[in-house]
């Protein structure tokens, strides 16, 4: 099968479907790729780079759309690049349906399987290509570089000789993928970071990478099961309105990140927010190309109010890792289609069937929505357990493990009994010391918490070594010595070495993650 990569025929975009290193995983999928003359020089990949890394270049978009099985690109295609498609294509690219619907009924009627990078579901199996989280995990650390470029001095607090500086205050209002970005990155240039989310379940995210969480006084979660948020009650988004002018007055840079797919951006920061700010202060709007969260946004503008704040609409793509982790996205769902050798439309697989969305000529938007919890009955929501179920699991899990233990000591206690009575006293005494061994190193492994597994084996290392003592000892060159014995001191030697190794190769890992 053949994969073809045009050039991007949008001025702003920077980025390109694939790259040499996707390229060559391409291949390795069993492609044969074709790229268009100069399609990757926006994001600094020349011709002879993809040349290097296998990909046949040729010379028009219409020889792409024309020789190519499946088309992979970044911005949808316009009717132009529709009409050089061919019957039976798959398209892999941003589609924007519920904005595009002539698109795709331009698509249908060329008979192009289209899937729309933009529409893959937001579930776990699906993380790997989810497009709209790899870009926005750029966007927000992008956000901050901007923003502080903007804001004109640096973010961390200092004490000089020639004085004090204060560290800025950076408040991310969203706490999503591009979010978090925004907060990891802020954070790590030494910012006071403040975020807002109308979900509750993100303060421990938030929390964690050193920000702290704002909210409201209502009692009011915007927590959904298709990972994005709800629209919020009036009299939450009053009261989030006024903590929002609060913040206005007191930080330096804001990085508005709220984003609906298929719906304009929710605005989120008014003009009398902006009218607030201290000048000299910046905004930084993610959600600039859907309408703004800001009501001054100006998309694709960087400009300055009255009153001295930066407002920023645009923000560079950093093409080159972008394209990089776009390719990655789009070669996992190559991967999940079965790749060149088996490679089919599954329209019964959950993510192909809800990405897809022209099939055989034939528009398939919106998809069916993706079952919570399948029942006879239809969806169900599961309760959480209560305290009392929780005690009695807990009560009949320690009594069955109580029974298991004590049928495990009496088939022991019968086994030694039976060796006992039949073999000599030397055997007797030295399996004796390895049973205690066994049950000893049993409970001491096991009633360990998992998170002390790692410096325990460094201990361990000491047991071993007497294990190889105690082996050498027994490899003497004595006619005495039996070959078996022999052989079995050299596997202990060979088991216990192995270990120490193990062991610290393991205590050098966990060691290096705590330095910098």
């Amino acid at each position: 099968m053949k994969v073809g990569i045009p050039s991007e025929i949008s001025a702003n975009e920077l980025r390109v479907a694939a790259t040499p290193k996707t390229v060559k995983r391409l291949q390795k999928q069993g492609f044969e790729v074709y790229i268009q003359h100069n399609a990757g020089i926006k994001a600094n990949f020349s011709d002879k780079d993809f040349e290097d890394a296998g990909a046949i270049i040729v010379s028009t978009a219409s020889d792409i759309y024309s020789k190519s099985d499946i088309v992979l690109k970044v911005k949808e295609p316009t009717i132009e690049e529709v009409e050089l498609m061919k019957e039976g294509l798959v398209l892999l690219s941003y589609l924007w349906p519920a904005q595009n619907q002539p698109l795709l009924q331009k698509l249908a009627d060329k008979k192009v399987n289209a899937v729309a990078m933009d529409a893959i579901p937001r579930i776990s199996r699906a993380q790997k290509m989810d497009v709209l989280s790899s870009m926005a995990n750029i966007a927000g650390y992008r956000a901050v570089i901007e923003g502080s470029y903007n804001f004109g001095r640096f973010l961390n607090g200092q004490i000089t000789a020639a004085g004090k500086v204060e560290p800025a205050k950076v408040l991310v209002i969203g706490a999503g993928v591009a979010g978090l970005a925004a907060i990891g990155a802020a954070n790590s240039l030494g910012a006071i970071v403040r975020a807002f989310d109308t979900r509750k379940e993100v303060a421990e995210q938030i929390e964690s990478m050193g920000a702290q969480f704002l909210t409201v006084e209502i009692e009011e979660d915007g927590a959904t099961s298709s990972g994005y948020s709800k629209e919020m009650s009036k009299e939450f988004i009053e009261a989030e309105m006024k903590l929002f002018l609060e913040q206005a007055k007191e930080v330096d840079i804001v990085i508005t990140t709220a984003q609906i797919p298929g719906r304009p951006a929710p605005k989120l920061w008014m003009d009398y927010h902006v009218a607030a700010m201290k000048p000299g202060s910046v905004i930084v709007d993610l959600a600039a190309s859907s309408g703004g969260n800001c009501a001054l946004t100006k998309n694709g503008e960087v400009y300055t109010t009255d009153n001295g704040v930066t407002m920023v609409g645009k923000l560079s793509q950093l093409p080159s890792q972008a394209s990089q982790l776009y390719g990655n996205n789009l070669c996992h769902l190559l991967d999940d289609m079965g790749k060149a050798e088996k490679w089919k439309i599954d329209m019964e697989d959950a993510v192909v069937s809800r990405a897809m969305v022209t099939h055989n000529g034939k528009i398939n938007w919106p998809p069916a929505p993706l079952p919570v919890s399948p029942s006879a009955g239809g969806t169900k929501k599961v309760m959480p357990p209560t305290a009392e179920e929780i005690k009695a699991t807990a009560a009949e899990k320690s009594k069955k493990a109580a029974t298991s233990n004590l049928i495990s000591l009496a088939v022991v206690g019968c086994l030694l009994l039976l060796v006992g009575a039949f073999a000599p006293p030397e055997f007797i005494q030295h399996f004796t010391v390895f049973i205690l061994a066994v049950f000893v190193g049993w409970q001491l492994i096991t009633n360990v918490a998992h998170s002390l597994h790692t410096p325990l084996m460094a201990v361990t290392n000491a047991i071993s070594g007497i294990i190889v003592v105690g082996g050498l000892l027994q490899t003497k060159n004595d006619l005495s010595n039996s070959l078996i014995m022999t052989i079995l001191a050299t596997v202990a030697i060979l088991v216990a070495s192995i270990n120490i190794v193990g062991g610290f190769v393991v205590t050098h890992r966990m060691l290096k993650m705590f330095k910098k």
